[in-house]
């Protein structure tokens, strides 16, 4: 069973704000405006991410599961731009799942203010915790393309 967890229409609202705060630069460097097109429409999709790094590699993280971003980014063979103050094209590589629980970890310690009720493990448990729940949650190696 896929694992998804839809976000309310407040919460829409809401990263759609951050979504253009992050686009214009005025985020956190690690909060961007992730853009990637649509799998069916074909048009341009934007959603707030926070990536988090992990042995000087970047990641973004799907809290939600299998949200429509990781859908699209899936379908556009994981091509996507990323803007913070301008764009940057960028290639998304989706780890296999054996390789995710440090990743997914680092990422809930970073980011549990605003996350922690979409995982089923607390920030500070062990990494075997998180790897039991890696299959719910996608996580994509991100690489500047040229």
């Amino acid at each position: 069973m896929t694992y998804y967890h839809r976000p309310t229409k407040l919460t829409q609202v809401f990263n759609s704000l951050i979504s253009f705060f992050a686009s214009l630069g005025l985020t956190p460097s690690d909060t961007v405006t992730l853009e990637a097109k649509g799998r069916r429409s074909g048009n341009v999709h934007a959603n707030a991410v926070t990536w988090v790094e992990h042995e000087d590699t970047r990641y973004l993280v799907s809290p939600r599961g299998e949200s429509e971003w990781v859908r699209n980014v899936r379908a556009a063979g994981g091509s996507a731009v990323i803007r913070h103050r301008g764009r940057r094209q960028v290639q998304l590589q989706e780890i296999e799942e054996a390789k995710r629980a440090p990743i997914l970890k680092l990422y809930l310690q970073k980011t549990a203010s605003a996350t922690k009720a979409h995982f089923d493990v607390d920030k500070d448990d062990d990494v075997e915790a998180f790897a039991a729940i890696a299959g719910k949650y996608p996580v994509f190696l991100i690489s500047d393309t040229a």
